[in-house]
């Protein structure tokens, strides 16, 4: 790390919250969002002590809420016993939430499922005595590779239900990528299916399974969901029918006590090179994290139909799919296909259906349906939507305002959350019915967290000064540790400072208002003639042109400079890149930011490399605009045509 990154975008328009949301909102004004803060910072140990008793059933109470004798390990309430199957489910059964629907489930090809709580406490008990009758023991290690289909989360809450940790792997990813995972962790049991839709067509997981575990000798058996027919070879001895396991398995079965520390699961993170990272979350601290920002984030009411559009192979589905979802007893939608499969309108098309009332994607699906048209979503009533979100990345303003519009009709508040995979639940973001938006903005630290942008050596930078993003004070939902190596987990999240903080790896900046901008990640800045500059703020500015749908900034280099600007830019329907529109665009720039941020050259696509989670996949792009052969983990990326059109201009 060296100098502080230099903030070059501006945005001026502010959205406050709509007085009917307000009125009714879980957090209502500003004045009530200060006062939970003021309370975190006067008795922080007691403030998420009291809210772990409000939000989390215990089966054995806790007495001390942080353990931070050794830094930076935390240990959340360590004392108590919990379960966080039971959490999810059971605490509703004795209410008239047993009969609310828990999963409304569609397929690509249309068909559809709704669970209730209590049906869907069924299968989960069915389910995890067939694990148990598998040999599967509180502690053993079990992954799960399957499309987005209710039994992905039932075998997940069956896993947690009997103290199992899971590892769920996205059914995009490659045999090669799966057989790291399984090996990593450890896994004995391996839970997939036939296959799954995506785009009209069948992906193979269990043919995939079957690569991987030609490398894997440890695995005893292999659980298959029969999803789509598709036809596969069963070991065996080893590969067992989903519906055979749990042919006649009960209904009941008793939820485990484990500690609030007890790994709930294994999540892995592509490196840029070398073995993925098993991020491990624990049980306690986490479900606690992703039930209070269903409720202040997301501001849930019991009428609300949420639908989160991440899989559940990320922790966006793993947090806001499952498990703080139904632990805050939500309605929660999952899709198994693509948006645009079979029409460009599915995801409206699916909100009208469902009546969807709260909505959350990503800023990459938000600018790939604004390219498609206005058209689409306006084939559809989407007027049932009260709140929608964003994740993933940072949202440009162009887009913000976009989805606000066309989707939100001017009325819905926007919450653009920032949080990771190891973070486990949003730690900045707008409560929707207290902060003033501004468009391309985080806002604010959630009540309980402490962040702060710093420089080089840990100090804090004044407004619009742009820095690292850091978080000062460990949170209940906190990673705990690298599965299997520690020290990777002290060095890469707490070595940049002494140990002093979080670092999360983006670069921000705060302005006047304390409003946090985050820039990008900081390994994507660019050095042009000593400016340090961020790659989202020039591409906002790209995109802000009205004939750019998506842009991706990355530096190359340059012989005078260090590093020039090199975009790759996605234009809407029926325009076409010449020369002469590279001059506008160029100008457009630098008008929009200053000459410095001109980019060098600009490269017209019809795609970006991305990861099926929707992330632009930007040391791929550094590697091409600098004329190199590609380097690394690519089993995360969704297409690979892309990357081999973009290789072949």
């Amino acid at each position: 790390m060296s100098a502080e990154i230099e903030s070059v975008l501006h945005e001026n328009r502010v959205f406050d919250p709509p007085a009917a949301f307000a009125t009714q909102a879980n957090v209502r004004g500003m004045d009530a969002y200060r006062a939970m803060v003021a309370k975190a910072e006067a008795d922080y140990e007691g403030y998420w002590g009291d809210l772990a008793r409000e939000h989390l059933d215990w089966i054995k109470p806790f007495t001390r809420v942080l353990n931070w004798d050794h830094p930076p390990f935390a240990r959340w309430f360590e004392d108590g016993l919990l379960n966080v199957a039971a959490n999810c489910l059971d605490r509703h059964l004795t209410t008239w939430r047993k009969n609310k629907a828990a999963i409304v489930w569609e397929g690509e090809p249309g068909d559809t499922r709704t669970l209730t709580y209590q049906e869907l406490h069924w299968e989960t008990c069915r389910f995890a005595n067939a694990l148990k009758g598998l040999g599967v023991q509180t502690g053993d290690r079990v992954v799960i590779y399957m499309p987005m289909v209710p039994e992905a989360a039932i075998a997940m809450l069956a896993c947690a239900r009997i103290g199992a940790t899971h590892s769920v792997v996205f059914g995009g990813f490659s045999a090669e990528a799966l057989k790291d995972r399984i090996l990593d962790a450890g896994a004995r049991v391996v839970v997939t299916a036939d296959g799954g839709w995506r785009r009209g067509a069948v992906v193979p997981l269990k043919d995939f399974v079957d690569e991987a575990l030609t490398h894997c000798p440890d695995v005893r058996h292999a659980v298959v969901l029969k999803r789509t027919g598709h036809p596969v070879s069963m070991t065996d001895g080893r590969d067992l029918w989903w519906h055979d396991v749990v042919a006649g398995a009960p209904s009941r079965c008793e939820a485990v006590a484990v500690s609030p520390e007890h790994p709930l699961f294994i999540l892995y993170t592509s490196g840029s090179t070398g073995k993925p990272k098993g991020v491990v979350h624990s049980s306690g601290g986490y479900l606690l994290g992703g039930i209070v920002t269903m409720q202040w984030v997301f501001d849930l009411k019991d009428t609300d139909t949420f639908w989160c559009t991440a899989d559940i192979g990320w922790v966006t589905g793993h947090t806001y799919v499952v498990y703080g979802a139904l632990a805050a007893g939500a309605t929660s939608v999952m899709y198994e296909g693509a948006p645009t499969t079979p029409h460009a309108g599915r995801f409206w098309e699916l909100v009208e259906k469902h009546k969807v009332t709260t909505f959350y994607t990503a800023p990459t699906a938000i600018r790939a349906l604004n390219k498609l048209g206005d058209e689409w979503p306006a084939k559809y009533d989407l007027s049932s939507l009260r709140l929608l979100g964003t994740v993933g990345e940072p949202i440009n303003p162009e887009a913000w305002m976009w989805y606000h519009k066309v989707i939100g009709g001017g009325t819905c508040p926007i919450v653009d959350t920032w949080w990771q995979t190891e973070t486990g639940s949003h730690l900045i973001s707008p409560l929707p019915g207290a902060t003033p938006i501004k468009p391309g903005s985080a806002t604010l630290a959630v009540p309980g967290i402490f962040a702060d942008v710093v420089n080089d050596q840990g100090k804090s930078l004044g407004p619009d000064q742009g820095g690292y993003l850091v978080i000062t004070k460990p949170w209940p939902s906190m990673i705990r540790t690298v599965h299997g190596d520690p020290e990777r987990y002290k060095q890469n999240y707490w070595g940049h400072f002494g140990g002093r903080y979080y670092f999360a790896g983006d670069g921000a900046r705060k302005d006047k208002d304390g409003y946090f901008w985050i820039m990008g990640r900081v390994d994507d800045v660019i050095n042009v003639a000593g400016h340090r500059l961020g790659t989202m703020e020039i591409e906002s500015a790209l995109v802000s042109h009205g004939k750019v749908a998506e842009a991706a900034v990355v530096g190359f280099p340059d012989d005078i400079k260090g590093e020039g600007i090199f975009a790759f830019v996605i234009l809407h329907r029926g325009v076409t890149g010449d020369d002469a529109l590279v001059k506008v665009l160029r100008d457009h720039v630098a008008h929009e930011i200053g000459a410095i941020a001109r980019p060098d050259r600009i490269r017209f696509t019809e795609g970006l490399p991305k990861t099926r989670s929707g992330k632009i996949m930007r040391r791929l792009l550094r590697d091409i605009a600098a004329g190199r052969d590609t380097q690394g983990d690519i089993s995360t990326l969704e297409d690979q045509k892309t990357l081999e059109s973009l290789r072949e201009d």
